[in-house]
């Protein structure tokens, strides 16, 4: 009886997190219609990506604080997870992808970030020592090939050594993200993981604004999407809401119930939704080779999940600093 009261927790945590992955990746894949549209009414994408995570920041906040329940020691026990979440996952996976695309074509830039789950996979592997199944690595394969179809560069492009090495660089902050979002061992809620690194993610880009390094440009200008005129506020807060709080929150609940590993390669359907949202707001018709791609991805995350069976992964927790006098709240 109790093995079967466990099995069905494993199921249900499973579906719940398949569930809150989906919305996840669906709100993280509307961020590049919303944002596009932001650039041609003359937004540069640091002032667009400042907008999203300091809207979120506000938001998330007090939810965040009111989550913690009094356990100002979690915070300070897990300020080394905080600050890594916030810069890396958050503003450094943001910058560097800013800077790829400075370099070299949108689509490419965008298939070097996304070998991100790859990466998750080869880090618990040789840092922790979770050896992929075969099953495991064909998803891995399958899906890469998938990404390279929906992104259409089989055709050959040229890549700019820098470009790839900021690419490289968004990828590390992507896969941070869903290593971090799994760690439960810090003890820190969902929503207090986001809202934290959001704060801290949000003021290094305002940083980032404020000494130059991002250039930070807004206009008031009614936004275009496809023949649908909108007020520019509506693509901002939805930028925020909904394509920063909402998907970040989901994001790491769904983390937790995955593990880094399975929650990474169902967020490719990230590339999925973005081009479904890519057609119906800016009429960006997906091509039939991208279609077979989909698939492909689709296919590889269910390997994926095949190949690492009923059992939950151990993720080891970052390093936290020495917890001084750290009583938990009366």
């Amino acid at each position: 009886m109790a093995t079967m009261t466990h099995d069905r927790q494993v199921r249900s945590n499973t579906s719940t997190g398949l569930a809150l992955a989906f919305f996840s990746a669906t709100a993280f894949g509307l961020s590049g219609a919303l944002a596009r549209g932001l650039l041609d009414a003359g937004w540069t994408a640091g002032s667009a990506v400042a907008a999203r995570i300091g809207i979120a920041a506000l938001v998330l906040a007090v939810p965040g604080l009111l989550a913690l329940r009094g356990r100002w020691h979690l915070l300070r026990r897990s300020s080394l997870t905080v600050t890594a979440y916030g810069v890396v996952a958050v503003a450094g996976a943001q910058l560097c992808y800013f800077y790829a695309v400075s370099y070299m074509e949108v689509g490419v830039a965008l298939l070097i970030e996304y070998t991100a789950p790859v990466a998750v996979v080869m880090w618990l592997w040789l840092r922790h020592g979770n050896r992929p199944s075969r099953l495991t690595v064909a998803g891995a394969v399958i899906a890469s090939l998938g990404l390279v179809l929906v992104l259409d560069v089989i055709s050959g492009a040229e890549l700019s050594t820098t470009g790839v090495l900021w690419a490289l660089g968004a990828m590390v902050g992507a896969a941070t993200y869903f290593v971090i979002g799994a760690d439960t061992d810090n003890g820190l809620p969902p929503i207090a993981l986001a809202a934290s690194g959001l704060v801290v993610g949000g003021a290094m880009l305002l940083t980032a604004g404020w000494i130059g390094v991002l250039p930070m440009r807004m206009t008031r200008g009614d936004v275009d999407y496809d023949g649908l005129v909108v007020s520019w506020w509506i693509p901002v807060l939805a930028l925020g809401l909904v394509t920063a709080a909402f998907a970040y929150v989901t994001g790491i609940a769904a983390a937790r119930r995955l593990g880094s590993r399975l929650s990474s390669f169902v967020a490719l359907f990230e590339v999925l939704t973005a081009l479904v949202f890519a057609w119906l707001l800016l009429g960006q018709l997906p091509r039939g080779v991208q279609m077979v791609g989909g698939l492909l991805v689709l296919t590889g995350v269910v390997v994926v999940k095949l190949g690492e069976g009923s059992q939950t992964l151990a993720v080891e927790p970052l390093p936290h600093e020495p917890e001084i006098s750290a009583r938990p709240a009366a």
